[in-house]
């Protein structure tokens, strides 16, 4: 074979005279040297083959899972747009509707849109959060002022000024409100 040396002959006859037909024995040694050589050069060629085409299927998986990633990233709110469209449509009916509508008719078509919007986000796992009368919570709400008040307890929400979302249990934006304190006592030594 091309690349490798070749072994040096030994004379066994000067060292083990007891030794016949040793000529014999080592071309069969040699024989069976190339003979386990291309077996195992076989057995290299072939495990070379199954290591590039084992990195071949990792590089087209790994290719494949980005593809997949950067498909689900660009089209991941594919069905919250589409459900928007209604109440887009809605809107826009809204508003060509408002300039031969009543004020009753347009608070209802309002109120319809409202209602098909929140349908919208809660189907999507948007949900509201509405905390009045519940105790301040830093994690969920944004305490906008501390206003005294005798009709809830100290620490409570007083009035919600903004509501809150979370999308599946993730805060979205934070409840801005007014956080009751002590009242203030009346002093009435005066």
């Amino acid at each position: 074979m091309s690349g490798q040396s070749e072994r040096p002959e030994i004379d066994t006859e000067d060292e083990n005279p007891e030794i016949e037909g040793s000529g014999d024995e080592s071309s069969q040694n040699a024989d069976d040297a190339e003979a386990t050589l291309a077996e195992l050069q076989a057995k290299a060629d072939e495990n070379w083959d199954r290591y590039l085409r084992a990195a071949a299927e990792t590089e087209n998986v790994r290719k494949r899972a980005s593809r997949d990633v950067e498909h689900a990233r660009k089209f991941a709110l594919e069905n919250f747009g589409r459900e928007l469209l209604a109440v887009k449509d809605s809107l826009e009916m809204g508003l060509a509707a408002g300039e031969s509508a009543d004020a009753e008719s347009l608070v209802a078509g309002s109120a319809a849109t409202l209602k098909l919007l929140t349908g919208t986000l809660e189907r999507f796992g948007v949900t509201e959060l509405d905390p009045q009368g519940e105790p301040f919570d830093p994690e969920v709400h944004e305490a906008m002022t501390i206003q005294p008040s005798d009709d809830v307890e100290p620490g409570s929400i007083v009035t919600v000024i903004q509501k809150g979302y979370s999308l599946n249990g993730r805060l979205l934006r934070p409840a801005r409100v007014i956080v009751a304190a002590e009242p203030v006592p009346v002093n009435t030594d005066e």
